[in-house]
């Protein structure tokens, strides 16, 4: 008869397995935090594909019987869904783009230059931006902006940008502090400029945070309403945010067709966090922590 001593232990995996335990409260808050979302979202997708009848009969949780696309075929007229879906797309991918490359360029020099109180000096104030709300300096910036000439998506774009770049700089900051300054000094033994050094070794890897910034700049600009609709002075130019206010105005009791426009809308978001939220975990990970 075997003794305790002479029975084979645990595998490591079966051990910890034993020792964890289930946290109920946890998994009820974190079950309840995706009711919240999810629910919204079959509603939406419910609506959408239900006729005129069936989105006004007051009940919103039941199937679509029979489905329907009439409503996806009137917004996409109404709304002039390729125009609006274009503009936003220019509108977005300039902000992504110019977030990621002014934040990186920014941040970089500051924490290369962190021991000059130039540098050091303006990433508080950088940081200090953050709290400045966009109502208060909405005013400003549709003057400026209408005196430019920047009262169209280009405008827009820069604004954005602008926006964005105190967090973005924030979050390369914390992610440059974790790479070891030995190898840009290897690189400059081997000859390399300061261009040279960044764009060959240090940009691709700020490839993680890249990710993690650009995909809050997408959700941003895609998804921004305020600042269109204040900045850009012809209707025919707008974003698709701005254009499905109509549905709130004109058209306030097409349920089937507001929905079926929202869920166009949103459903690039939502794609583009699915196939990017790996790297902006690792992003966000590798960013907190030094190595």
């Amino acid at each position: 008869m075997l003794t305790a001593a002479d029975r084979p232990a645990d595998p490591p995996r079966r051990r910890r397995r034993l020792t964890e335990k289930v946290s109920w409260s946890t998994t009820t808050i974190l079950i309840l935090c995706a009711v919240t979302v999810l629910l919204p979202l079959y509603v939406t997708i419910s609506m959408a594909f239900k006729t005129t009848g069936q989105a006004v009969d007051g009940n919103a949780f039941s199937l679509p019987a029979p489905f329907s696309i009439d409503g996806f075929v009137q917004a996409w007229n109404l709304t002039r869904f390729p125009v609006g879906a274009g503009i936003s797309l220019f509108v977005t991918a300039g902000t992504v783009v110019a977030t990621i490359v002014l934040a990186a360029f920014a941040s970089y020099a500051i924490v290369r230059n962190w021991d000059r109180k130039l540098f050091r000096y303006s990433f508080f104030y950088l940081l200090a931006a953050m709290f400045i709300p966009f109502p208060v300096v909405a005013l400003p910036q549709i003057q400026l902006t209408g005196r430019l000439g920047l009262d169209n998506p280009v405008g827009v774009v820069l604004l954005a940008t602008m926006f964005q770049l105190s967090f973005s700089v924030l979050l390369f900051t914390a992610f440059l502090r974790s790479i070891p300054i030995e190898l840009e000094e290897s690189a400059r033994i081997d000859g390399a400029t300061t261009w040279q050094t960044f764009w060959k070794l240090i940009f691709p890897l700020l490839a993680p945070m890249s990710a993690t910034v650009g995909i809050f700049a997408f959700l941003y600009a895609w998804n921004d309403f305020m600042l269109p609709s204040l900045i850009i002075s012809d209707p025919n130019l707008q974003t698709l945010p701005v254009r499905q206010n109509l549905f709130q105005t004109q058209f306030s009791n097409n349920y089937n067709v507001s929905f079926a426009s929202y869920l166009m809308a949103m459903a690039p978001a939502i794609l583009a966090y699915l196939f990017t939220q790996r790297w902006v975990m690792e992003g966000v990970t590798q960013g907190a922590v030094k190595g």
